[in-house]
């Protein structure tokens, strides 16, 4: 349609329609620039805000930054100075003490220096003295060659006689020096250890004690009347054997009135013999099967006691963690004797004494309880097994799990073996202190007296003593010696050998007590 308008017009108005339509793209084309210029500016006016607020965030991120590295600047200074303030401190107390130490250098060099002083004037008098000795030994010399002359003169003595004069005598010199020196060391070395001793010792007697004293060693059966005796033995005794052979003892009816004797080396047997036969003599009924039955019976009852008292044991001792055999063992010590002393409660008592004893000394007093409670326990089967009972004792505590200390003390407590540990001597002081108190043991007359003679036999034995008298049940010795002949620095020699002897030579409980009396008696008659 609109070209068919166009088509329409005239030249002239045509004319003015381009002119219209360019005039009216110009238009359009300088509209289109001036939005063009318009977005620009808009443009670079968010640009520059934007740029604006990029400096101003910067501006803050570098003050922020420079805030904080100042802060850190000044905690990195006051921590510098802290270290240094430190450093200096140490540096100053390593002065003072590099300065004292060279205080200490010099006075040490100040000491030595005074120290070779002394030692060049020592050497100078040893030098001297030297040329002393020197000139005396030349004197001497010459003296003992003037004297050698006028004993071969005056003597008519060989050489040979006259040094062996002189040695004697030189040696008798030595002699009485050095029993005085021995004397000296010994007095001063009894003034602390005497006193010492005693005191633990009487401190450990008095906190202990026993109300025991010795048991019978002979196991003895009392019977209703002697028409029980013929029925012990049986027809043709055959009672007497079964019963001998089930029991493994020894029967002895004699013509003791109202007692027959059991023997045995076991304990243990010979306490299943005694209550059998008192069973058997109560029951009435005696042939061998109620002797084999009743045996049976016995051995458990005594074995189930054995253990209950070596359970019973531990438990008064407070030893724990021992093995069932040792318990079982020191069960069987009920039932054994020493010179009359039952053997459990011996060990029981040493066990008491040796923990006094080492706690008094700042040991371990649970150790020392168990190895004094320990150290006999050989002797349960000291008739079963071959040696003696410090032995056995020890392999058997080495075999059940106890300490070397344990194992020592029963294997070295009587000297067979070296003691390897403290608990060992505190062991025997204590086995000694519950065998020598009264009423502990006893022993046979006839060992008595010759213990007695033993005693004297050794103190008569050495020069110079006259008379020899054992007092107080062979505890002491009384020795008289010869004033004439022995002096007051011999006579402790003299002592001190006899007891030396009595130690190697004897067994005895407990200790013997040597007292060597000098004393000179001048008599004079007025006529």
């Amino acid at each position: 349609m609109q070209l068919s308008v166009i088509a329409g017009l005239t030249g002239p108005e045509v004319g003015v329609l381009v002119a219209v339509v360019a005039a009216s793209m110009i238009v359009g084309f300088i509209v289109r620039v001036l939005l063009e210029h318009l977005k620009r500016d808009s443009l670079d006016k968010e640009l520059q805000a934007d740029k604006n607020a990029a400096r101003a965030e910067g501006g803050k991120i570098v003050a922020q930054a420079e805030a904080q590295a100042k802060s850190e600047l000044i905690s990195h200074r006051e921590q510098f100075g802290a270290e240094t303030e430190s450093t200096r401190k140490e540096l100053r107390a390593e002065e003072k003490r590099l300065g004292k130490r060279a205080d200490l250098i010099d006075q040490k060099l100040e000491t030595l220096q005074s120290k070779e002083r002394m030692i060049e004037a020592a050497e100078k008098g040893i030098h001297e003295r030297e040329r002393a000795l020197a000139n005396k030994d030349r004197q001497l010399n010459e003296l003992i060659g003037q004297q050698k002359s006028q004993l071969l003169k005056v003597a008519n003595l060989t050489i040979e006689e006259a040094r062996k004069a002189i040695l004697e005598r030189v040696e008798k010199d030595m002699e009485e020096e050095t029993a005085e020196l021995i004397q000296k060391r010994i007095d001063r070395a009894n003034e602390e250890a005497e006193s010492k001793a005693r005191e633990i010792v009487i401190s450990s007697i008095q906190r202990y004690a026993a109300d025991h004293t010795c048991e019978s060693t002979v196991s003895t059966v009392d019977i209703p009347s002697d028409d029980m005796k013929g029925r012990v033995i049986g027809r043709e005794g055959r009672n007497i054997r079964a019963f001998e052979k089930a029991t493994g003892v020894d029967v002895i009816v004699d013509d003791t009135p109202g007692v027959v004797v059991v023997s045995s080396f076991d304990p243990v047997r010979r306490e299943v013999a005694r209550r059998t036969l008192e069973r058997l003599i109560q029951d009435g009924r005696i042939h061998p099967t109620r002797i084999e039955e009743t045996v049976g019976a016995m051995e458990k009852e005594v074995q189930k006691q054995v253990y209950d008292q070596g359970k019973q044991a531990t438990l008064e001792a407070k030893v724990r963690g021992l093995h069932n055999k040792l318990m079982e063992l020191l069960g069987r010590l009920h039932f054994r004797t020493s010179y009359g002393q039952n053997v459990l409660k011996h060990s029981m008592e040493v066990a008491y004494l040796s923990q006094i004893i080492a706690d008094e000394l700042g040991l371990n007093g649970q150790i020392a309880r168990r190895c004094g409670l320990l150290h006999d326990i050989g002797k349960a089967v000291d008739h079963e097994v071959q040696g003696g009972h410090p032995e056995i004792g020890a392999d058997l505590c080495k075999r059940y799990g106890e300490k070397e200390e344990v194992a020592n003390a029963a294997g070295a407590h009587h000297g067979d073996l070296e003691a390897t540990s403290v608990y060992t001597p505190i062991v025997a002081a204590a086995d000694a202190i519950s065998a020598s108190r009264p009423g502990a043991r006893r022993e046979s007359l006839e060992r008595y007296v010759q213990r007695l003679q033993k005693l004297e036999e050794i103190a008569t034995a050495f020069e110079g003593v006259q008379q020899a008298y054992a007092i107080q049940a062979g505890r002491e010795v009384r020795v008289i010696v010869d004033p004439s002949g022995v002096d007051d620095r011999l006579s402790g020699k003299i002592a001190r050998d006899i007891a030396r002897r009595v130690e190697e030579e004897m067994e005895y409980p407990g200790e013997v007590k040597v007292t060597l009396v000098r004393e000179l008696r001048c008599v004079e008659y007025a006529k």
